[in-house]
């Protein structure tokens, strides 16, 4: 009987899926917030194939995830990235600018995603790896069906994002989290972390802070202009 026919197989296909719900949930936000500041007519083209490059980018990052995690400074790099990309998008907003300045383009939309996803993802994929047991065919088919789940969440979060603008700035807020709890998980903040205890939780709140503070002054700077 073929690995594919065991209830094993469907079980391990079902984790992987399940855990992709519930860790995409960013990823949907920064793919809205990158693909917002496009025309409409290419914020689908964005979303589809930001998404679709990530999850191809996700089945690569899989097989090196746990080596890449025992990198010092590696993830301290990676939560800055994130802090930039944060306050990049904040920074742009929605002012009603012409539109000429408003727009994007497409290809800055799809490396933001890449980049942030690439970040946000070391932790994910290790979950996923663990859910899949070694099978390559496991795992390129739960992540292949969870493109779908974040496209959907992806142009659910631009139509909300359009209707209630704060969703933008708890969208960045978000990304400021994740990049201060990215550091602070970081092999080289071991030792400081476990003599500061507190470390752990402000290092999030921190980069929420920092994003929505500089994003926010960004913003307003480039208003006046």
């Amino acid at each position: 009987m073929d690995f594919w026919q065991t209830p094993e197989f469907w079980l391990g296909l079902l984790k992987i899926v399940w855990i992709n719900i519930i860790l995409s949930g960013d990823n949907a936000v920064v793919i809205a917030l990158a693909a917002r500041s496009l025309p409409p007519a290419q914020q689908q083209k964005a979303v589809l194939f930001g998404s679709g490059a990530a999850v191809l980018l996700r089945i690569g990052l899989t097989v090196v995830a746990v080596r890449l995690l025992e990198m010092p400074y590696l993830q301290i790099v990676g939560g800055a990235l994130l802090l930039y990309i944060g306050v990049q998008l904040l920074s742009e907003g929605d002012d009603g600018q012409d539109a000429t300045k408003h727009h994007g383009s497409l290809l800055a939309a799809v490396r933001t995603i890449l980049i942030a996803d690439l970040v946000m993802s070391l932790d994910n994929v290790i979950a996923v790896a663990a859910a899949a047991k070694g099978s390559m065919l496991l795992l390129v088919l739960g992540l292949a069906i969870s493109i779908p789940l974040v496209v959907f969440g992806s142009t659910l979060m631009i139509r909300l994002m359009e209707r209630f603008p704060i969703i933008v700035t708890l969208g960045a807020a978000l990304i400021g989290w994740v990049a201060g709890e990215t550091m602070v998980s970081d092999t080289a903040m071991v030792g400081l972390v476990q003599s500061q205890p507190g470390l752990h939780q402000a290092g999030p709140v921190l980069g929420a802070l920092l994003v929505l503070g500089l994003g926010r002054w960004l913003h307003k700077r480039h208003a006046q202009k």
